[in-house]
């Protein structure tokens, strides 16, 4: 019997989670900047995990962890938290976890400094989130093109850290 009513919860999760799913809608938001500088010496100004608050103008404090994976860092006095899920010598990925209620977008980051060449470097900056909160297409275009334009923004305040 309990087999059974296990087999029926788990079906029954199943299903919620899949009728969830079905209505994410995911976008990705890919940016790169050319950095005339080496790769190491970029990563090195720009790479910290709190460094995000020269190049992005936003307070950062780091509320637990050593600056490893798992490392959390609060944006904006706290409106905002990430999580460090991944990390490279010359990248790192972050999360933000799901809001204890309302809408959670599946908030991911990635920044990376990529070796071109002795003198040069690349900054590629990506996000993937779900936008099917929005209204309309409308309003997902904007939201991405705001966000775009913010992280663009940020990339071009890190090259003018690196060169200037």
């Amino acid at each position: 019997m309990k087999k059974l009513i296990l087999g029926f919860a788990a079906a029954g999760l199943f299903a919620a989670v899949s009728s969830v799913s079905a209505q994410s809608e995911y976008v990705t938001i890919e940016m790169e900047v050319d950095v005339n500088a080496p790769v190491r010496l970029v990563w090195e100004k720009i790479g910290d995990y709190c460094a995000i608050s020269e190049w992005l103008d936003v307070d950062c404090e780091i509320t637990s962890g050593d600056g490893g994976i798992g490392t959390v860092r609060s944006l904006a006095g706290g409106r905002i938290t990430e999580v460090l899920v991944a990390q490279t010598d010359r990248s790192y990925g972050y999360a933000q976890p799901a809001p204890e209620s309302g809408f959670y977008n599946f908030y991911h980051g990635n920044l990376e400094a990529r070796y071109v060449n002795q003198a040069a470097a690349q900054l590629v900056y990506t996000l993937m989130y779900d936008v099917s909160n929005l209204p309309d297409q409308a309003a997902k275009d904007a939201d991405i093109a705001q966000r775009r334009q913010m992280f663009e923004a940020a990339l071009a305040s890190m090259k003018a850290l690196v060169e200037g």
